[in-house]
């Protein structure tokens, strides 16, 4: 005897996959919140590359929209090229960024030897595949305070090399540039004094703990064996030019960590002696 199923038969003919309505479902619309970043993204980039255009184009009026004041603090250090690399005016010589300090040892002033702060950094560079900027600080600011002081003339040379080593300097240095007949501006190469005396207290206080009592700094520009001599064997290299200042006192930026510059520094100054 056969049961006979109450089941429906299935329809093997009728289509089993979704209608293509029912699949493709739209997007949301994006939100406000993301429009505003995706719109903050775009004006960024915009600016970025308007800028990066702006500093490595020649010196134009163009070039003073923003001024050049906001374009180097966007620039630097962080984002800071040149094409001084290339013809027709490469680079052809080293600076080097040396440093001494009066310290006090028991009550006694004590002049200490000279330090390349230019070797210490450069050997946290030389056969490192990802070089820190940290590298390169001491030869940019020998670069930007030797191009300053070679624009200065005989007599202002002259005051750059006195001894300005009490608190007030700065006033002092200038009132004495003040008093010299008219000559080429001081202004740009007194900010690169401040930057080059506040550079080298950093060393110093990195070197010889915090009793320095003043410091200074020398800058030194050596070239490449000239062009024309390249394949000669005993080509020497030219004898280096010196920009030495007198001694000063200590210059510190607000905000900066005499402890953090000097952990970094101290460490690699103590490898290269060992």
């Amino acid at each position: 005897m056969t049961t006979k199923r109450n089941e429906d038969p299935v329809d093997m003919t009728e289509d089993a996959t979704p209608s293509a309505s029912a699949a493709v479902r739209p997007y949301p619309k994006p939100t406000w919140v993301v429009r505003l970043i995706a719109l903050i993204a775009c004006l960024f980039c915009l600016w970025h590359v308007a800028a990066s255009f702006l500093w490595i184009a020649p010196p134009s009026a163009l070039r003073e929209i923003p001024t050049q004041k906001v374009l180097s603090a966007y620039m630097l250090p962080m984002f800071g090229q040149s094409w001084s690399v290339f013809a027709p005016e490469p680079i052809n010589g080293d600076y080097h960024f040396n440093v001494r300090a009066v310290i006090d040892v028991d009550g006694e002033d004590v002049t200490t030897g000279w330090v390349s702060a230019t070797d210490v950094e450069l050997s946290m560079i030389r056969y490192n595949l990802f070089p820190p900027r940290a590298g390169i600080q001491s030869t940019e600011v020998a670069s930007g305070l030797a191009g300053a002081y070679n624009k200065l003339n005989a007599e202002q040379q002259a005051v750059v090399a006195l001894d300005f080593a009490k608190d007030g300097w700065e006033d002092w240095m200038v009132g004495s540039f003040d008093k010299l007949e008219d000559g080429p501006s001081t202004v740009t190469y007194m900010e690169q004094e401040h930057l080059s005396t506040a550079y080298a207290t950093q060393i110093a206080y990195a070197i010889w703990g915090s009793d320095v009592l003043q410091v200074q700094y020398r800058v030194s520009r050596q070239n490449v064996v000239p062009f024309a001599e390249r394949n000669d064997a005993a080509a020497q290299r030219p004898e280096p030019s010196m920009s030495t200042t007198g001694w000063r006192a200590p210059v510190e930026e607000p905000g900066q960590s005499r402890d953090n510059f000097g952990d970094v520094f101290r460490a690699q100054f103590e490898r290269t002696q060992g």
